[in-house]
Formats: C-alpha cells, structure tokens, sequence
C-alpha cells in the first residue's frame, strides 16, 4: 500500500486542499480523489522511511504460518464480539503465541495500536505476517464497523486456501518422491551393479549382446564423467533458479504451469477458486470493485493470471462489466464467466463468486484423487520398465551363454 500527497481544488467552492492519501497505485487515488469532487493540481507518492533497524524490518524475511493467522483471526474475532478492546486483545494473543517471531510483531502491533494508530494500519508495517489482503480486510472492518464478522471472514478464506494448498503438495509429493526412489536405485544399479557384470561378461570371449553393451557402455560414461553430470545439473538447477527470480522468466515459468499436459488443468481450477474466493470476500466486505481486483490480481500466485486479472481491472475502469474481460483473457472456463455474468446482472455478485470457488474445490478434490490414482501405475510401469530393462540386459549373455551350453 502506497502513500500520496496531494494538492486540489474543490470543483464547488474552489478551495485548495492538501493532503495525504494511501492506494495501490497512483490511478486509484485519482480515482478516489475525482470521486470527492476535487480537482487535482499535485500528485506525489511520499517515500516510506525505513531505519535498517525498525521493527518491521528487524522482524521481516520469515513467513509467518498460516495456521497461526487462522488461530489469530479467530481469537480475535471472539474477543471483538466480547467488548474486549484492541490493545488487550493483541497483548493476549502475543503472550499465547506459539512462534516467537509473530508474538513480537503482535506486540509491536499492539505498541502501535496503543499510540493512536488503527489496527489495519499497524498491520500494514508487518508484510511477512499480514498479506494486503487481511490489512484491507481489516480496513474494511474498522470503516465499516463490522471487525468481527471481517475477522471470522478472513479466518475461514485463510482457513479454505490453506487447505487447497495441502492438496496440491500432497498430489505433488508422491510422484517425487516415488521418482526421485527410481533415480536412485537407476543410479546405484548403473554405477555398482553393471561394472560387476562388466567384469564377469570380460571372460566369456564373446560378442555380447546389443542391449547389454549399450548398458555397459552407458554405465563406463556415467563412471568416467559422473562428477561432471553433477555439476551440471547443480549449474543447470542454479541458471533456472536465476531465471525464475526475473520477471520474464516467472511469467514463462508460470505459463508453462498452466499448460502442462495433466497438471494444467489443476492449477487453473486453483486460480479460479482463488481468485473467486479472494474477490468474493472482499466485494461482501465493502472494498471497492477496483482496489478489490488490484489486492486478487496480487495474492494470485501467478504471473499470467496476475496480468490476466490486471487488465479485467483496467477494463472494468473504463466501464465494462467484469465478466466480458474476464471472457477475453482465455483463462476462466465458459461457466465461470456466465456465473459471475448473472452475479452482475442480479446484484448478487459475493453469492455467485462463492459458489464458483466452492465448485471449483470440489473440482480441485477430483482433479488431486485421479491424479493419484492415475499416477501411480504410471510409475510402477516406469520402475518396471527401467529396472526390468536393467536387468534383463544383464542377464541376456547368461541366456545366451546357457543356449550355447546345451547346445
């Protein structure tokens, strides 16, 4: 969140008016300030001030975990709804706090809180532990008087996300785990198993067969240069990791995601129901449509839905509705956008965007159980196939020696 300061005159009385605003971006406080009448004369973002040493800083660089977010939200809810006030609260909660690094953002918070500050505001020092959604959900709270039921809001969307999240490792852990087992065993059958056979066939004084010198010469390269193999995969790991790091090569990588052959489909249901259940919470608490699509657009978790979302927003500045843009990015399914369509039309946009999300999890549980049980046969015929292969081309000259013998 963004600070500007600002000069205007009233479109009425014609008063010059200085102030100070927060927003996202510079285009929304226009927006703002154009809302109230006023005509803007300057328009500056005021750089925050930082000392190396500040709390925000001192406790930055660890994420703090959801589920203590979760607890968080919910204590705090309860304790709103019993009349206990905001200091009390906090001081309660970071004296409970099972992480030591979120029990002192709790009590800077509650510092910040006791001297004049809002909550959200507070908060908004403390991006490692409160994201700009929970901050402006917070905001929404305190403006409009409903903390409490903002809080249970949050609690619950923390609560669904975190959820899906476990999901999509828990389908993604097995095949890994089951794969990186087959590297390993390929590996150590190739590097001390078949020189031992390379040995033994060395005596029988004759051609062997194709296969089994294919093998054997496959493992004497993987022997001779295997340190090499290594570094170049480790250099390969690390040129990949770098590139990622940029934008462009987060935007391929993320690209990428979507359009895997089975994966895909799975990680576009999670945008939707993300980007629904995000969208929706926010729209039922009262932030506006605008500021609501830039904090979706943020939390998305992926540079082409990001971007995707970004230009629904810009659209919906320009008076479209949302679902027509939505329509043109090629991202959300024909249903989703003929949903939200009729959310717009009758006023009942939240209803239809948690409908929507809680579709597409179901969608997402379907998706993660054929997945596991489509991948495990998968990797039981790549173990057979490789280590049967292995081995059936060591034992071929035995096969051959022993026809001979008979013979």
């Amino acid at each position: 969140m963004a600070k500007f300061r600002y000069v205007a005159k009233e479109d009425t009385g014609g008063r010059t008016i200085k102030g100070e605003i927060e927003s996202p971006d510079k285009k929304y406080a226009i927006d703002v300030l154009r809302g109230k009448n006023l005509h803007i004369l300057k328009l500056e973002e005021i750089a925050e001030k930082t000392s190396f040493f500040s709390s925000a800083r001192l406790f930055s660089g660890r994420k703090i975990k959801k589920e203590e977010l979760v607890i968080f939200a919910r204590q705090m809810a309860t304790m709103t709804s019993a009349g206990i006030t905001a200091v009390s609260s906090l001081e309660t909660l970071a004296e409970q706090a099972d992480s030591i690094p979120f029990r002192k953002i709790l009590n800077s918070v509650r510092e910040a809180v006791n001297g004049g500050a809002s909550l959200s505001e507070a908060m908004s020092s403390y991006t490692d532990a409160f994201s700009d959604y929970f901050v402006n959900m917070i905001k929404a709270g305190e403006s409009g008087g409903a903390l409490e039921e903002v809080l249970e809001r949050v609690a619950s969307y923390l609560e669904k996300t975190n959820t899906l999240e476990k999901k999509i490792k828990s389908a993604m852990i097995y095949p890994a785990i089951v794969t990186s087992m087959a590297v390993i065993i390929t590996l150590v059958m190739i590097l001390k198993v078949i020189p031992v056979f390379k040995d033994m066939f060395s005596g029988f004084g004759a051609a062997l067969p194709l296969p089994t010198q294919i093998l054997i010469n496959v493992s004497n390269i993987m022997l001779k240069y295997f340190w090499v193999f290594i570094i170049f995969l480790i250099a390969g790991g690390a040129a990949l990791k770098t590139y990622a790091l940029t934008p462009r090569g987060k935007f391929a990588l993320d690209s990428m995601k979507l359009k895997l052959p089975v994966f895909g489909m799975l990680f576009k249901k999670v945008a939707v129901s993300k980007f629904t259940r995000t969208l929706a919470t926010l729209v039922k608490s009262g932030v506006p449509i605008l500021y609501a699509l830039e904090i979706v657009a943020q939390t998305s978790g992926n540079l082409v839905v990001e971007k995707a979302i970004k230009k629904v927003k810009e659209s919906v500045r320009e008076g479209e509705s949302i679902a027509e843009p939505l329509k043109k990015c090629g991202i959300f399914p024909p249903v989703v956008i003929r949903m939200v369509s009729v959310g717009e039309k009758s006023g009942k946009l939240e209803l239809m965007l948690t409908k929507i999300a809680d579709f597409s999890d179901e969608q997402v549980d379907i998706v993660v159980d054929g997945l596991t049980s489509l991948i495990e046969p998968l990797i039981i015929a790549f173990l057979g196939i490789v280590i049967g292969g292995i081995v059936i081309c060591m034992f071929l000259p035995i096969f051959k020696i022993s026809t001979i013998i008979q013979f």
